[in-house]
Order: C-alpha cells, then structure tokens, then sequence
C-alpha cells in the first residue's frame, strides 16, 4: 500500500461516465444507480473461473484495500463489477453500499451453515458479536433457520435490542460473564446448555473460543470476523465432540445479487446513518470505542 491512499469498499451511486471500453451488452448509462461489487479476481485462476473473485488465487485485489475506494466523491470501476439497481433502492445509495460486505458477508456465512445442515427443528443458532454484520446475520439466520431457534450473543444492551428489533428470538449479553453463566441463561430461554450452530461476526480470540465452548456434538462455527490473528481451542473437544469450523472470506458475485433481491423485495432492515466525508475522523474514532450501532455511510450529496 502507498500513499495517498483512499480507503471505502462499500460503495453504491450513478454512473458518471462510460469509459470507450464499455460494450453494449453491458446496459450501463449514464445516471444508472449500481453497486460495486468489491473483489476484483484477475479472471484467470480456478477461483475466478469457479465464480469466487474474492479468492482469487491470482492478481486479485479488492476496492479501496489497494485500488482507490469510495472515500471519494468519485472512482473508477471496471463495468463487470457495477450492478444496476432499478426499483426503489435505486434511490437509496445509503442503503445499497453496506450490502457489499456488512449484508452480504454474514449472508454467505449462514449459507455455510445450512448446506452443513446444521439448522433446523429443536436446533439453536447464535450470532456472536452484534456490529455492522451482526444487525444482518440474525436476519438471515431467521431466514435460513428452518424452525431453529436464533440467539444474538453480544457485549451491548443497546446492540442486542437492535439484534431482537431484526429477528434474533433472544439476546444474551455476554460481558464479563463465564460459560457456565451464559449456559445457564441459554437454559433457561432454550432449554438447553448447548447450540448447534455459530456464526461469529467479531472474530475476537475470546469470542471465537466462547463459541467453541458453547458448541454442541457435531455442532458447528463460522468465522466471518478478523479481530484477531489466531485461534486456540482445545484438541480432544474439537476430535472427541466431532465440531466443525469454517472461514468464509466476504462473498461471491452471486451471493451479492442475491441479497440486493432480498433488499429489494423488503425483507432485510437496515441500521444505517448517513454522515459527511468531513467529519469522518470523528465517526471513525467513535467507531472505534465501540459506539456505532449498525452501519455509517458517507453520502456525497
């Protein structure tokens, strides 16, 4: 990374201009509302050609983590990654950009769980660490949830009413308290000490191994968050309780499509506050103490 630099993966907002390099077939126009799809795969490797630009293996590279981001009032993007949005989200940029990765991340992260078939009738599934992505994944944990029941696992009251506010069937706040605690209180709301199924949007060392103690047999976990640079669970549960874990890295181009036709069908709720490029540094540094609920977006009016 060189400087300057300019940050911003989520972006949504009209097209400008088309660059001479723009087939017909593409639809584009000037004016056009799109969302920009962030992982940009050099097209050659077997991630690319399996539709997983976002692991690329090749030259990939992702909007505003090298290539300039939307932290500008404009930026240049190949035509394969802008997505026309026509409808009534075409008039809520706002609402489009935290979709690239805060609503589609945790989206591709339930999947995982449910083609592992571990939701359904008399089964729990948490959602730990109730932030950007959280304020989604419970959503689609109800989504995808088959009869489960949904649990939102956090560190803020205010964060787990949103959590309740957008599907989860219980909130547990889990802040200073020991596994043995939030077992008893997962008892007393589900009638058991356990959950099938975790989906962790902090990716905290803490959380990640609160969720592997709160596991069930043949219970499994989702990473989707990277607070952390490591993971350290004890060996013999893992082996001798059959638990699984997964990493799932933001999402394909598909798996984005598919939730802008959820949001555009008026199925997912959005947490989102719209705020101004000059007084970033203030929302950043509030960000960072923990005091955003949901999603800030710079909007360039």
């Amino acid at each position: 990374m060189t400087f300057p630099y300019i940050p911003g993966h989520e972006i949504a907002g009209r097209v400008a201009g088309l660059g001479s390099a723009v087939p017909p077939t593409a639809a584009l126009s000037e004016g056009d509302m799109v969302v920009v799809y962030p992982s940009w795969g050099d097209g050659t490797c077997r991630q690319c050609r399996e539709g997983n630009e976002h692991l690329c293996s090749g030259d990939g590279r992702w909007v505003g983590f090298g290539p300039p981001g939307g932290f500008a009032e404009y930026v240049a993007v190949q035509y394969r990654h802008a997505i026309p949005v026509s409808g009534p989200g075409a008039e809520t940029p706002e609402i489009l950009a935290p979709m690239t990765d805060a609503g589609v991340t945790p989206y591709r992260g339930l999947k995982k769980l449910r083609d592992a078939g571990k939701l359904g009738p008399g089964r729990t599934v948490a959602v730990n660490g109730i932030g950007g992505l959280g304020a989604y994944a419970v959503q689609y944990a109800r989504l995808f949830a088959g009869g489960s029941t949904v649990i939102a696992l956090g560190r803020s009251d205010s964060k787990l009413a949103v959590a309740v506010e957008n599907g989860a069937h219980h909130g547990i706040n889990t802040s200073d308290k020991s596994v043995e605690a939030i077992q008893d209180e997962l008892a007393e709301l589900t009638g058991r000490r356990t959950i099938d199924a975790i989906l962790d949007c902090a990716g905290a060392a803490a959380s990640v191994s609160l969720g592997f103690d709160l596991l069930g047999v043949e219970g499994a976990m989702v990473s989707v968050g990277l607070m952390s640079d490591r993971v350290e669970h004890r060996l013999f549960p893992f082996v001798g309780t059959e638990l699984s874990y997964f990493g799932s890295f933001w999402s394909n181009y598909n798996d984005l499509v598919e939730v802008l036709a959820l949001a555009d069908a008026g199925q997912i709720k959005h947490n989102v506050t719209k705020v101004r490029l000059e007084d970033i540094n203030q929302n950043l540094e509030t960000l960072g103490r923990g005091g955003i609920v949901g999603r800030q977006v710079i909007v360039f009016d």
